[in-house]
């Protein structure tokens, strides 16, 4: 009789909890979209999440420590004239957010170091080249101010935030809506999901197709896919029967998975979150209560069952806090913000250990705040691979965050049909809009100094 061996891993033991309620956000009412995204943003400094706003589409930004009962009159971002559906934090600068909406635009926020003490309603950037609402944004995690946004046009744009421009429009890859667009680790491949059931690699600068795969799932749910640090594709979906599928592909070989496994029968979509530092990855489905949590290894079936997180109420959304923003000295390794109808409850995932010593095989070197090309470099070919940093006494800027500078001279305002291009009329009135204004400076101050010669 051979006994069955239990698979050794560091991380079985994981178990996640959720925070104490004086340190949840309370009496906050999250937007009631139906959309598939997170819904919420977390870094070291803020926390953001969708709310239901009258007239236009609105989104609340908390400092982390300010936890607690929410007061209704907390002012918003609200610049948007239609919902917002997706929102993320800069990875290179947490006082910078970017949201993306039904109204078909784009928007670039700064918020102030303490937070908002006043509804911020004047983005830094706004991007207009959608023609349909933009579900879907994401940061370049290596280049500074490269924006993806992908759109209900089935239309993909890479943006130079700091320029205002439209860099890369891929409007021929997609035939229909596209569900998910991420990055790979170092910026170099874009990975997106579509409506029209096919899974494709995406070279992001010359806006070809890599590889691609054909009915990932059978079922006719929403699929979303996401890069493991090695190159292979994880992808969750639905059976044909409707039961959630989770499955991990080899793209240099998409004939078949190396594995794939059914999970259950609920209906959400499960949004992966994947930590390349330990190679856990973790399922969250919209409307379930519970986040499971796999391991993904080199060995087969290659995603192994690791554990289960089970809370009471349905979570609406989720964000993923940086590895920078955990406390290593507590050894947590993943911390959720899990958003319900009313509030947003802290979940921290922790690996028992005795010791309150650093630990070193849990925290291997990560990716820190500092990006490693610009964007113009990067648009221009340069690849870089992300800056990493220790987490050994747990993480503190030693450089200011990247100041996110616009260059308004440079902004271009962009259309619909040739997001490249430049509107040169609205460029020569913004100009002649600032001479008149330097005109008028000028003479007001020689007024003030002939009164002050007159005085004298």
């Amino acid at each position: 009789m051979s006994r069955k061996v239990v698979r050794s891993s560091k991380f079985r033991h994981v178990f996640g909890q959720a925070v104490k309620a004086d340190q949840c956000y309370d009496d906050i009412r999250i937007s009631q979209m139906t959309w598939d995204s997170n819904f919420c943003t977390v870094n070291p400094r803020f926390v953001a999440m969708i709310v239901d706003a009258s007239g236009g589409g609105a989104f609340i930004v908390l400092p982390l420590n300010k936890t607690g009962r929410i007061d209704m009159s907390y002012p918003t971002v609200c610049g948007h004239t239609g919902p917002v559906l997706d929102i993320e934090f800069c990875p290179h600068n947490d006082n910078i957010i970017a949201s993306a909406s039904e109204d078909c635009s784009v928007m670039v926020w700064e918020i102030p170091d303490n937070g908002l003490t006043s509804p911020l309603t004047e983005p830094v950037v706004k991007l207009d080249g959608h023609s349909k609402r933009v579900g879907t944004l994401s940061w370049h995690p290596t280049a500074h101010n490269v924006l993806m946004t992908a759109g209900c046009d089935n239309v993909l744009i890479l943006w130079n935030v700091a320029r205002g421009e439209a860099m890369v429009r891929m409007d021929t890859v997609h035939t229909d809506m596209i569900y998910s667009a991420v990055w790979n680790r170092d910026g170099s491949q874009i990975l997106t999901t579509c409506k029209d059931k096919i899974i494709r690699i995406l070279d992001p600068r010359k806006g070809t197709v890599i590889a691609e795969k054909e009915k990932p799932h059978e079922g006719t749910r929403p699929v979303r896919a996401v890069f493991m640090s090695d190159g292979k594709i994880l992808s969750t979906g639905f059976s044909r029967m409707s039961e959630r599928q989770v499955a991990l592909w080899d793209p240099k070989n998409f004939t078949e998975p190396l594995t794939l496994q059914e999970l259950d029968t609920g209906s959400g979509v499960l949004l992966p979150f994947y930590d390349p530092d330990t190679s856990v990855v973790y399922l969250g489905g919209k409307g379930d209560s519970s986040i499971r949590y796999f391991e993904v290894t080199d060995e087969a079936p290659y995603v192994h069952y690791l554990s289960m997180y089970s809370g009471k109420d349905s979570q609406k959304g989720m964000g993923y806090m940086p590895k920078r923003g955990l406390e290593v000295n507590k050894c947590e390794i993943a911390r959720f913000y899990k958003l319900h109808e009313r509030k947003c409850e802290p979940i921290i995932m922790t690996v028992p250990r005795k010791s309150d010593l650093f630990q070193e095989d849990l925290y291997p070197d990560t990716i820190g705040p500092e990006p490693s090309v610009e964007a113009d470099d990067w648009f221009a070919g340069k690849e870089a691979p992300p800056i990493l940093i220790s987490l050994k006494d747990g993480f503190v800027a030693t450089t200011k965050s990247r100041e996110f500078k616009v260059h308004k001279s440079l902004l271009k305002t962009t259309s619909g049909s040739g997001a490249g291009q430049a509107n040169s009329s609205g460029d020569v009135q913004s100009l002649n809009k600032e001479l008149k204004d330097l005109r008028a400076e000028v003479e007001a101050l020689t007024k003030r100094v002939k009164e002050l010669e007159s005085k004298h």
